[in-house]
């Protein structure tokens, strides 16, 4: 937790730009990295992307889906039909816009590697909702010094009393 420049807190999750696991335009170049590395159908992206991330990040079908088509309207991925599923294969066009966009790639890989320990720590383990709910009350605090006078000391009993087992 980190005090922002306004003197408020900087209340976004550590792992994401603003509390958004990928940035815009990332998804986009997470799926294309992920089918230059083999071809692919969708909900075996979807389970790559949160094994990747440890845990930390599920995207959803209503975000994988889309996301798809569209790269395959733009000519940067092509689908066959294997075994009743829809597998998607990179072109020539999305394997140039990877390369053009490598240091994004790179940086989304990085990024999830280092939360990927954290994972199991915050997914299926009260550490996430505590989590949700800190950055929500830290959120709602930062502009009323009561209310975050109150989120401050509330951290720091429990902070104590983790350290005190």
């Amino acid at each position: 937790m980190a005090y922002a420049r306004d003197g408020g807190w900087d209340y976004a999750a550590p792992w994401s730009r603003r509390g958004q696991f990928f940035g815009a335009g990332e998804v986009r170049i997470a799926i294309l990295s992920l089918i230059s590395e083999e071809p692919r159908h969708g909900y075996n992206l979807m389970k790559e992307l949160e094994t990747r991330s440890g845990g930390s990040y599920r995207v959803s079908a209503g975000t994988m889906y889309p996301a798809l088509q569209r790269l395959e309207a733009e000519g940067m991925i092509i689908s066959e039909t294997r075994d009743g599923k829809r597998v998607y294969h990179l072109t020539d066009l999305g394997a140039e816009e990877l390369e053009r966009e490598r240091v994004t790639a790179t940086e989304i890989w990085r990024r999830t590697s280092d939360w990927g320990d954290w994972g199991e720590w915050i997914i299926g383990s009260p550490l996430g909702p505590l989590m949700r709910a800190m950055f929500r009350a830290m959120r709602q605090a930062t502009a009323e010094p009561e209310k975050r006078k109150r989120v401050e000391g509330i951290l720091e009993r429990a902070r104590r009393e983790l350290e005190d087992l």
